[in-house]
């Protein structure tokens, strides 16, 4: 039993080799379950050979000048990523790992122990990874990263969500390092609270912190992330929102977004016309603000006598007027008409197949019975083209945890809220990082050969896909 326990082990290793990591074939094709919590070497190899930092690396060297060049900025950058990619707490625990791995060091061209740069020297690295022309390029790297899975990935991106997560950081105290970082446009870390509230406004929970907030916009079904922004603590959603968007589009094939899922701190008027003008249909949680009134004529029949009303989430009711007392129905959803841009409803009792007394007042011998036409553009946060009281609507808005799941990944699997870092250009250049390692290990998950239950590599197309674009 023990010789048979050793072959087996023999086989499985030796079907190992040249894999980065082990994904079943039945596997989801973003299979982040099977990341390594200890990625190997190979796996390294695969992870910094697949970021296409050719333009930053040369922004950096062209930086340098003709100084010294003791530690090159690829050594630098390759210890940023490893220290990100190998869930260190911090860059000096990478440094001294590199020191006692000789092959560690020498897969980002560190020739021996004593070229391990210093602790100081990566904090110089990221204040100058920070400043401009550098963040902008950083930003690129993942912006190309993204639009390489987005043109092999058919469906990623249809439908995505949104939320703003807290990022703890330290202030800048250098009086001198605080007015540089200003006049490049990058805010201070500040203090932030977020109340959360019950159904009757009553506060349950506050969560206070230092530091920034990170926005960003998530694919659903694979959960990677395709846009993001930093901002400091005061800045809203939904005023965040439309530059996030514009790098999603950006990152993304024309007209590849469907829907955006997002919840109640994006609900206002600019957001639901900016998703109308680009033709992306809202998954919001509507606010409450109604505090006297609950039901409203429709619009367009304010004034009339009607016995249809909808409430404050666009929730369409019919009342049966002939019962003692009125009765109030759902109407019956039948569908959002695209080329009249109106939400269609009909009477729920011909709909449903059940008699109402109020049968002959409201469809006067109507086979197909009283039906309603709400034109979206009248208020676009109540009637959306998907309504909120449909189960399409539930659906796609309880998919908005995949925002969730990114969050936890990025904060704690990868420590971008690892809250020591100090500075508004040391913070935006690890964030970066920590999102071009999120980007880059989905693409190596994507692009990982499957393997069945009795051995044997599959490739489907996206592996292959992404295999010819040289990321394994």
């Amino acid at each position: 039993m023990a010789d048979l326990k050793r072959v087996i082990v023999a086989l499985y290793n030796e079907g190992r080799k040249g894999m980065t990591m082990y994904v079943h074939t039945t596997a989801p094709l973003f299979a982040w379950n099977a990341l390594e919590d200890s990625p190997s070497l190979k796996t390294l190899d695969c992870f910094l050979s697949s970021i296409p930092d050719d333009r930053l690396l040369e922004s950096l060297c062209m930086a340098r000048g003709h100084g010294r060049n003791d530690y090159p900025p690829h050594v630098l950058w390759g210890v940023l990523l490893l220290t990100v990619a190998l869930r260190h707490q911090g860059i000096e625990s990478c440094l001294c790992e590199l020191r006692r791995n000789r092959e560690l060091r020498e897969l980002i061209g560190i020739e021996s122990e004593d070229k391990v740069p210093r602790k100081w020297n990566l904090s110089r690295f990221l204040v100058t990874l920070g400043s401009e022309p550098h963040l902008t390029l950083l930003r690129e790297v993942f912006d190309r990263m993204a639009s390489r899975i987005g043109e092999v990935v058919e469906d990623l991106g249809a439908h995505l969500a949104g939320d703003a997560t807290a990022l703890n950081a330290r202030r800048t105290f250098s009086a001198s390092e605080k007015k540089q970082e200003e006049a490049l446009g990058l805010t201070q870390a500040s203090g932030g609270r977020k109340e959360y509230t019950d159904d009757e406004g009553r506060i349950t929970h506050v969560l206070e912190w230092f530091g920034y907030k990170l926005h960003l916009l998530v694919d659903v079904k694979h959960e990677v992330a395709v846009a993001y922004e930093i901002t400091d603590t005061k800045a809203g959603d939904g005023a965040t929102l439309p530059s996030v968007l514009d790098q999603a589009q950006r990152n993304l094939p024309k007209d590849r977004i469907k829907t955006l899922a997002y919840d109640k701190a994006a609900d206002s008027d600019s957001v639901h016309k900016l998703l109308h003008h680009r033709k992306i249909k809202p998954v919001i949680e509507n606010r409450s603000l109604w505090r006297e009134e609950f039901e409203r004529p429709l619009p367009g029949c304010e004034g009339q006598v009607s016995n249809i009303v909808h409430d404050e989430c666009g929730n369409v009711f019919c009342y049966d007027t002939t019962s003692e007392p009125c009765v109030r129905h759902p109407m019956a959803y039948i569908g959002h008409e695209s080329s009249r841009g109106t939400l269609k409803y009909r009477c729920p009792a011909r709909h449903n197949g059940w008699q109402c007394p109020s049968n002959p007042v409201c469809n006067k011998g109507l086979a197909y019975g009283k039906t309603v036409r709400i034109k979206s553009e009248s208020d676009l946060r109540r009637f959306p083209p998907i309504p909120r009281a449909t189960k399409q609507f539930e659906r796609l808005y309880k998919q908005r945890t995949a925002v969730e799941r990114v969050n936890g990944r990025l904060k704690l699997f990868w420590g971008a809220d690892d809250g020591n870092i100090t500075g508004a250009r040391r913070f935006h250049a690890f964030v970066g990082a920590v999102m071009i390692t999120h980007i880059a290990f989905a693409s190596l998950l994507a692009a990982t050969p499957r393997r069945g239950p009795i051995g044997g590599l599959h490739l489907g197309p996206i592996q292959k896909a992404l295999q010819e674009a040289k990321l394994l």
